[in-house]
């Protein structure tokens, strides 16, 4: 009910909220949002690079974000400015040598202190628009740039991976570029998560610039210098999140996940319907999601941030700072695919600031971080423990038996198909704790599936042989330097075209 949710931000919008029976807080964020697209093709037009300088245009977005910010929160979006001032004086008065490590500890401190509070002094049962959402995007932001300014000042460039190199910041950013960075009113209530270097390449009108990918460091093609238009997609992006939006309130509203848990249901269900139910409940969930992230880069589409390259027919991609991939979602046939395309900025946030650069198990300390991240709900921990189990075993599955399919193309349709299923059914039951919250009713739906996908990963990841990280990093060095040396003691022509191919 539109009552059941308290909401500390503008209460102007009360009589809109009644009428349509959603909560106050929720209409709030969804009002402001449509605000601010609107807005982004104004800031487009009319605060243009050509038009204006980059501290203008640095203002007036802070300004803007930081009333969208006190419109949805109310006072609460003091936390915002709290913790962004706390982590820019770490790295103005600590040595840049440690200040990555400073600032890490101090704003995901302040980030944890917020949830606590909020979830156990407050209100716990408060699952909805709140102000930690903010905190929690703006925590990546200021990580991310606290380990890109150490990685720009301190190390050296040869000891740089290509994605470091280019997302290396060379100076320490002022103080309205960095609230500009954090608070802008495109990304200050659901993100995404940029690099700083692309935020400020927008802001100086090199948005349109050649870009380089992620992976390897490749050049993303040769583009047109020209200034490509993203009405198209912002379109495009509308119409999914009203089709989102509409699928969610229709359907979830029919299916919710808290009736796997309820006795009645249980018992007068076989359990082939309870699992063809919590696989509907949790389509239907999904595009709450959906409709927040795919909003949320329309609007910076709108006023210009996104563009990355050109497809192939020549038309502009505006996916550079895309949270998710829907199809690849829906049709993902393994839980490394799954993870890749959902929360894509968070994703990259914990591969650069942990996965890379974590010494000893990675992929534990990574679902760790992303828990403390998400807050302080048991829920969440249940879901990513549970999440450390099933990436192991569908990574010694896919190690171990993948080969095996690709003999022919309908052996691997059928392995398309089972990984398919099973991975859909395996997020479902991973991530219901993550909806239920509680530690009880999270027990009690394991309890019912006797906790079966927790005994067979585990009996997975022990049976089935996995090579260590370090051991396939150091078997991959090892081929390209027997490459090397083959090239050198034999001057074949081939020599450069293998050295490519290791």
């Amino acid at each position: 009910m539109a009552t059941s949710t308290s909401c500390t931000g503008s209460t102007l919008l009360q009589p809109i909220s009644k009428m349509i029976d959603l909560p106050l807080d929720q209409v709030n964020f969804v009002v402001c949002q449509l605000f601010a697209l609107v807005t982004a093709f104004w800031f487009r037009l009319y605060l243009h690079p050509s038009k204006t300088s980059p501290f203008i245009r640095h203002v007036v977005a802070t300004l803007l974000g930081f009333y969208l910010a006190l419109f949805c929160f109310g006072w609460y979006a003091l936390h915002f400015l709290v913790q962004s001032g706390l982590a820019y004086g770490v790295m103005i008065f600590t040595s840049v040598e440690h200040m990555h490590k400073y600032c890490f500890v101090v704003t995901m401190g302040y980030l944890s202190f917020c949830h606590v509070t909020r979830v156990y002094v407050f209100d716990y049962g408060m699952y909805s628009a709140d102000f930690t959402g903010p905190m929690m995007v703006i925590t990546q932001k200021i990580t991310s740039l606290a380990f890109e300014i150490h990685d720009g000042l301190v190390k050296r460039e040869e000891h740089l991976k290509p994605s470091q190199k280019y997302l290396a910041v060379r100076k320490m950013p002022s103080l309205l570029e960095y609230l500009s960075y954090n608070c802008n009113f495109m990304g200050i209530l659901a993100g995404p998560t940029c690099s700083y270097n692309d935020y400020i390449d927008f802001i100086e009108g090199r948005g349109y610039e050649s870009k380089h990918l992620e992976t390897n460091g490749k050049e993303n093609g040769k583009f047109k210098q020209i200034e490509p238009s993203p009405k198209r997609d912002v379109i495009q992006k509308v119409c999914t999140c009203a089709l989102c939006l509409t699928i969610y309130l229709v359907i979830h509203t029919a299916c919710p996940t808290e009736r796997v848990t309820h006795e009645s249901f249980m018992a007068s269900n076989p359990f082939y319907i309870q699992v063809l139910f919590l696989y509907i409940s949790m389509l239907s969930l999904r595009p709450k999601y959906y409709f927040v992230w795919t909003l949320a880069d329309a609007i910076n589409n709108a006023a210009g941030f996104g563009f990355n390259g050109y497809n192939t027919d020549g038309t502009p991609k505006w996916d550079r700072i895309s949270n998710l991939r829907i199809l690849n979602i829906e049709f993902a046939t393994s839980f490394k695919m799954f993870l890749d395309n959902w929360n894509i900025q968070t994703a990259l946030w914990l591969k650069r600031v942990c996965y890379e650069r974590c010494p000893y198990n990675p992929t534990a300390a990574t679902f760790l971080l992303s828990a403390m991240w998400h807050g302080v709900y048991p829920g969440y921990y249940l879901t990513f423990v549970t999440g450390i189990a099933v990436t192991m075993a569908a990574r010694a599955v896919r190690h171990n038996v993948r080969q095996h399919f690709l003999g022919s193309s309908t052996l691997k349709l059928i392995y398309d198909v089972i990984t398919w299923f099973s991975t859909q059914i395996a997020i479902c039951y991973t991530v219901v704790p993550f909806v239920l919250l509680a530690v009880g009713p999270s027990i009690k739906f394991y309890r019912s599936w006797y906790c079966c996908i927790h005994l067979i990963c585990v009996l997975l990841a022990l049976v089935l042989p996995v090579k260590s990280r370090r051991r396939r990093q150091q078997e991959d060095l090892d081929i390209i330097q027997a490459s090397e040396h083959n090239c050198l003691s034999s001057p074949d022509s081939n020599c450069n075209q293998k050295q490519k191919s290791s």
